[in-house]
């Protein structure tokens, strides 16, 4: 039989976990916030951000997400990459007033992209799929790009995840992803320019490559050459003393 004190060493113990199960059943819904990775880049580049969607759902599966722009302080481009199983439509709308993108007015930005499930396709309770955009140029007016999404299941359950955060206040129950733009540190293209550079370098190294691989092919062919001439002379050199040997022994 238990002692008095082991009973309640045990019920303590029982208590302590039971609040420590609700404690984290509390905090499992902040991990299944629609988001925005990574959530920092430069402002006036160009970055690949993906839309990461959890599913909240226990029984229904994710079927469509629509993620919407911010018009006063545009994105001028973006671009999807194929997703197995989705579609994805980038929609592209006027502007109140035209915009200066590096040295040239806009008139034209992206308002909304939205990712649907084609049949048998859905993100399924318990998992999440990251849907890459590359945008730019990143707002170069502002310290954060705002992107508030919508997310529907196939049980006809639509969520909006579309309230601000307030600095240093509580985390409201449906935020929008936020992209934190910071001063830009180098080159405002970005990716392209440094794929562009990427792709210079390796050009030039290909061309170096290819130009020394045709020296070595001569001078090895020269090398070759040289060879069969020293061949040809030290055979030569040593036939008339071969001929002066018969014509002693013939003597």
């Amino acid at each position: 039989m238990l002692t008095r004190t082991r009973r309640t060493a045990l019920r303590a113990t029982a208590v302590t976990a039971a609040a420590g199960g609700l404690l984290l059943a509390g905090t499992v819904p902040a991990f299944a916030h629609v988001t925005a990775q990574p959530s920092t880049a430069e402002q006036g580049g160009y970055a690949v951000i993906a839309m990461r969607v959890p599913n909240e759902s226990d029984t229904a599966g994710t079927t469509k997400l629509e993620v919407t722009f911010p018009v006063d302080h545009p994105v001028t481009s973006a671009r999807t990459t194929p997703q197995p199983g989705w579609t994805a439509e980038v929609t592209k709308g006027d502007l109140p007033a035209p915009v200066d993108v590096h040295g040239r007015q806009v008139t034209q930005a992206v308002t909304k992209v939205t990712w649907t499930a084609q049949p048998g396709t859905r993100i399924g309770p318990g998992e999440f799929v990251d849907f890459p955009l590359s945008l730019g140029p990143l707002p170069t007016g502002t310290d954060q790009l705002v992107l508030p999404a919508v997310q529907t299941y196939d049980d006809g359950r639509v969520v909006a995840w579309d309230e601000p955060t307030t600095p240093g206040g509580p985390e409201p129950e449906h935020p929008a992803p936020v992209v934190t733009l910071t001063a830009a540190t180098g080159d405002a293209h970005g990716g392209q320019d440094g794929a562009a550079a990427a792709g210079t370098e390796q050009a030039a190294a290909s061309t170096t490559d290819t130009t020394a691989r045709w020296l070595g092919g001569v001078g090895l062919l020269l090398g070759a050459l040289g060879l069969g001439l020293g061949g040809g002379a030290l055979l030569r050199g040593r036939r008339p003393a071969r001929t002066d040997e018969r014509k002693g022994s013939d003597t």
